[in-house]
């Protein structure tokens, strides 16, 4: 048989180029995020109303607490309910991406029979979204309280959104650890969630931590999600005394590590977690 022709060797040339990696993993992040967002929203009818409220009926029993306790005379420049409604925006924020990385893999099993999906890409998708979710939720309250004649609007946007944003990429760390340990060891899963109450108060959400003895402060200052509610409290009250010993850098520490790791326990652990 004679050798092709240089016409049919250019012929070939011609044909489709094979798509990059970067287009690859584009298609696969924006399909998986297409089918997360119709999975949340549309799969259960009840699923935008938990949402706002949890975090809604969460607000009513402080509100009714707050006439017993005097919230108002615990906090320096900052009115007690947007105080509040910051703190626990805030920490949801945080806990949802910590929570949605524990089965945000195992709901794409079915997925890892195509080879450029990988484990990450669920953990990621899941976080983005709740991310934007949390987001209109919380612009959702800022309406709801301009309309009710309260107006908690940031007093320095710049440092409202990079306290939000770090926030949730804080999330995104905690939920990319976890994604794994919750796959490898699924009874390690139920301790997390059950820390999600003592982190509330653990972390001033709730209540103001400037009141409490030094004692006691310095150890709950280990808690990096103190340092990002203190930060973004302060974008929105301006004249708000944060809690002393808050540090913007530590908290930056705690987000860095925490996506490090996370993206190393993904790339050492990835085979495994496909076939877990």
């Amino acid at each position: 048989m004679s050798p092709p022709s240089d016409h049919s060797a250019g012929d070939n040339k011609s044909g489709p180029r094979a798509r990059s990696c970067w287009a690859v993993t584009r298609s696969v992040w924006f399909a998986m995020f297409m089918r997360e967002a119709i999975g949340r929203t549309m799969t259960d009818r009840m699923g935008w109303f938990w949402m706002i409220a949890e975090p809604a009926l969460l607000l009513l029993v402080m509100i009714s607490i707050r006439s017993f306790i005097r919230g108002d005379n615990l906090i320096v420049n900052a009115p007690f309910i947007p105080w509040m409604i910051v703190g626990m925006m805030g920490f949801f924020l945080v806990r949802e991406g910590m929570t949605q990385g524990l089965g945000a893999i195992n709901a794409i099993k079915a997925l890892f029979a195509y080879r450029q999906v990988h484990p990450i890409d669920g953990v990621l998708m899941r976080n983005v979204l709740d991310g934007l979710i949390r987001t209109v939720i919380f612009l959702l309250f800022m309406v709801g309280g301009l309309l009710l004649g309260t107006d908690y609007r940031p007093d320095n946007g710049f440092q409202a959104i990079g306290g939000w944003l770090s926030l949730w990429l804080f999330g995104m760390g905690l939920g990319l650890v976890t994604s794994v340990i919750g796959t490898l060891v699924p009874e390690v899963g139920k301790i997390i969630r059950l820390l999600s109450m003592p982190l509330l108060i653990l972390s001033g959400v709730i209540m103001p931590l400037n009141h409490l003895p030094h004692y006691l402060l310095e150890y709950l200052m280990l808690n990096p999600i103190v340092h990002g509610l203190e930060y973004i409290r302060h974008g929105f009250f301006e004249g708000y005394q944060v809690v002393h010993g808050t540090s913007l850098i530590y908290f930056w520490g705690w987000i860095l590590s925490a996506l490090a790791l996370g993206l190393l326990m993904h790339v050492r652990f990835k085979e495994r977690l496909k076939s877990q």
